[in-house]
């Protein structure tokens, strides 16, 4: 699977193409041939063209026209101070080397303000989470403010529910299943886990709440997005078991981290050749045949 920057130039232009064409005729792709728009985002979309795809893929564009004038009406509001505050102390933590963030009170920090304070209002029960800072701030890099804000709605609502809400327990349930799904994809990785205790939300937790935002290098994010704003949370899922199949799936591996310290230590810190994009989109695990994908 090739790198965005490795497509050949020719190559692109066609994608780019095809994907005009998808998304003018929307609907129609989406009813009747949602396979090949599938396929599409599985090879990665054209970085010219990636912002529209995502909002159309996640349903912000329909959001966005039902709602009209909303996030105008929620921007013009000053907001719950207790929520303000702590929005403020987070902006400057989200990709501080991205040219849009790096400076304080720069356009990025402030559209990622009005776009979290809107959410805020928007869904006063929820108010804000840490792990939405993330989320706002890389669909910001590929759209305005008012698209990223009905995009932050869609992975709240629809893609991650009730995994901003206070308590955890969406994202519990779901670290249970990863957990019962590892004991399938690599019984070895589920065993030592098991033994020593250690709980999905210890690992998963970042992973799952920010969709890999934190973790992998930026090419393996996007080609990731891609794949989960067209496919949901079950993509990923599958990141999350490559990676723990990858580190933890041979007992070679297993020697290295005896105890729940050193297995904590090695989750933290994922080897960078399994995270590529070329690695970690590669057909076997990630479409669902199970197989041995990390040998070696």
């Amino acid at each position: 699977v090739s790198r965005a920057q490795d497509v050949p130039p020719e190559v692109l232009r066609h994608r780019e193409v095809k994907w005009l064409d998808m998304l003018n005729h929307w609907d129609k792709w989406m009813i009747k041939r949602f396979d090949k728009v599938r396929l599409r985002c599985q090879k990665g979309i054209p970085p010219a063209l990636r912002g529209r795809a995502w909002l159309y893929l996640s349903g912000g564009k329909v959001k966005k026209e039902q709602n009209q004038g909303k996030f105008q009406e929620l921007d013009s509001q000053s907001g719950d101070p207790k929520w303000l505050d702590v929005i403020e102390k987070d902006l400057h933590r989200q990709f501080p080397f991205h040219e849009m963030f790096v400076s304080r009170g720069g356009h990025g920090q402030q559209d990622l303000f009005r776009v979290l304070k809107a959410y805020t209002l928007y869904r006063p029960e929820e108010g804000y989470c840490q792990a939405q800072a993330p989320i706002a701030a890389v669909l910001l890099m590929h759209m305005p403010a008012e698209d990223a804000f009905w995009g932050l709605v869609q992975i709240c609502e629809k893609y991650l529910p009730g995994y901003y809400s206070p308590g955890l327990e969406a994202i519990q349930l779901d670290g249970e299943i990863l957990f019962a799904l590892l004991r399938r994809v690599s019984p070895l990785a589920f065993r030592h886990l098991e033994k020593h205790k250690i709980d999905p939300i210890l690992y998963m937790t970042e992973w799952f709440m920010c969709a890999f935002s934190r973790t992998l290098p930026w090419s393996s994010v996007l080609r990731v997005w891609d794949m989960f704003l067209c496919d949901g949370v079950k993509i990923i899922f599958r990141v999350g078991l490559v990676l723990l199949k990858c580190m933890l799936g041979t007992r070679e591996k297993l020697k290295a981290c005896q105890g729940q310290y050193e297995t904590m230590e090695l989750l933290r810190a994922i080897e960078p050749r399994y995270m590529q994009e070329g690695f970690l989109v590669r057909e076997p695990l990630f479409f669902g045949q199970y197989g041995e994908t990390c040998s070696g």
